[in-house]
């Protein structure tokens, strides 16, 4: 594979990692304290939002496995064809409706659509990486690369959005009522709302900018994308070989050994990152009085992750990924110090050691999976289309366990008594966001360690699966 023919692969995948990134780190806080809907029906917006893209996922692999080839690929035209619909449903999930009865219906909706529509990206082209070459060190190659650009993908949506809608949630309200006296300074911070009506359009403005930057950025990334990557056929498959029955390939899945230890233990994993990039802008806004700083705490971690996707490629490369897995529990101490001792200095360190784990965290699995892939080949040698069974159930049950994470925490919020818009939360709400930001993805995380140690693909056992998959090539 050409660096060109790599660099294209990867930007294609940005455009869904800057979009997705702007929506974990602020959908959240727009829907609480711009849309001003009750955390419950938040809850369920981002819990429904998820699982439609759950359950998205197996359909997609459905359809995409009985797909015939055309003169674009198999899976190139699932890709052009959703786009345009992606960037739409995204631009009007920024949208503030003039009604306020339906607000909840109107963001439920067009999150769904978000979510579904991206997954029908996400699955043919996380399965093109099978399809991009036979050689292994070609394809974790081409997912370094994938990678680098995806974590800067994030990177760009957390940043353009940040900087964008920042002045959105810059309380000037708040800044103001510190100067007075203790009795009406608590009367301010608890009863008042920081954001009055009349900044209500103006915070909204904001948002409906950022939406359309990123869906700019969205169409580019494709363009360059589909110019620059030509999708082969299986390399392995005969002739004479038939497509495993969507069904079966389903059920053969789900009992592959390597498969259910690699997706349980990186389902854990990815929902502990996902609790603690959606509950980040809150904790720091309302918990550790950093309003000021948030942004550029976000793309402190973003710069982080983006620059060490090289480092952790070089680790796995060398010590296996097994042993790279371990630089993934390097946010949990950091993290809790950051929720016992909030102080600025201490954030930007722990944003920057997050960032290295968050790296780790989203290169592993989908550098690990395609083993997993070459494995069942190799144990299933006269089928063909199990790949994107493999992509479609993975995406399916990281992002149910991360739907039901996200509903859960804004579930909790509304529990203890979370109020939009007013300048200082109750200690409960506080005390909440604490443990959803340090305990919680601390347990996550160890327990997905823990099921990785009996993942059993080593190093060598890749080795010999590639010797004998160019044998039956």
């Amino acid at each position: 594979l050409s660096v060109f023919s790599k660099l294209c692969y990867a930007i294609g995948g940005a455009p869904n990692q800057v979009a997705g990134s702007a929506a974990a780190f602020f959908l959240q806080i727009y829907l609480l304290d711009i849309a001003h809907i009750t955390p419950f029906h938040a809850s369920l917006v981002l819990f429904i939002g998820k699982a439609s893209g759950a359950v998205t996922d197996p359909v997609a692999g459905f359809f995409i496995s009985k797909s015939r080839w055309t003169k674009i690929g198999r899976l190139m035209p699932w890709m052009l064809a959703c786009t345009p619909f992606t960037v739409a449903s995204y631009f009007f999930m920024w949208y503030l409706p003039p009604f306020v009865a339906g607000r909840v219906a109107w963001y439920l909706t067009f999150y769904c659509l978000f979510q579904a529509l991206t997954t029908l990206f996400q699955v043919p082209y996380s399965a093109l990486t099978m399809f991009l070459s036979t050689d292994q060190k070609e394809r974790d190659s081409a997912t370094a690369y994938r990678m680098t650009m995806e974590v800067l993908g994030t990177l760009i949506g957390a940043a353009l959005q940040g900087q964008i809608v920042a002045s959105a949630h810059v309380s000037h309200h708040c800044t103001m009522n510190l100067s007075v006296n203790t009795t009406s300074h608590f009367i301010s911070l608890h009863d008042t709302p920081s954001f009055p009506e009349p900044l209500e359009p103006l915070s909204h403005q904001v948002y409906m900018i950022a939406a359309g930057v990123i869906g700019g950025v969205y169409l580019l990334g494709i363009v360059i994308f589909f110019l620059g990557v030509k999708e082969k056929d299986d390399p392995y498959a005969l002739t004479s070989d038939r497509a495993i029955p969507f069904c079966k390939g389903l059920r053969l899945t789900v009992k592959h050994g390597p498969y259910v230890k690699l997706t349980a233990a990186f389902l854990l994993i990815s929902t502990g990152v996902q609790l603690e990039q959606s509950n980040f802008v809150l904790f720091c806004t309302h918990a550790a009085d950093l309003r000021n700083h948030f942004q550029y705490l976000v793309v402190t971690i973003l710069v982080s992750a983006a620059v060490s996707i090289p480092f952790w490629q070089k680790i796995l490369q060398r010590f296996g990924k097994k042993c790279a897995a371990c630089g993934i529990s390097w946010m949990i101490p950091f993290a809790v110090m950051l929720v016992t001792i909030p102080n600025l200095i201490l954030a930007y360190f722990v944003a920057f050691v997050s960032g290295l784990s968050i790296a780790a965290s989203q290169l592993l699995p989908w550098s690990m999976l395609p083993d997993v892939v070459d494995n069942f080949r190799l144990q299933n040698p006269h089928g063909k289309g199990h790949e994107t069974i493999f992509y479609s159930s993975y995406v399916f049950f990281t992002k149910m366990s991360a739907g039901i994470g996200l509903g859960i925490s804004a579930a909790g919020l509304e529990f203890t008594g979370y109020k939009p818009g007013v300048c200082k939360q109750s200690n409960d709400v506080i005390l909440t966001l604490k443990i959803l930001i340090g305990a919680v993805p601390a347990i996550l995380i160890i327990l997905g360690l823990f099921i990785l140690l009996f993942y059993p693909i080593t190093e060598e056992s890749r080795k010999e699966t590639k010797l004998a998959l160019e044998v039956l090539r």
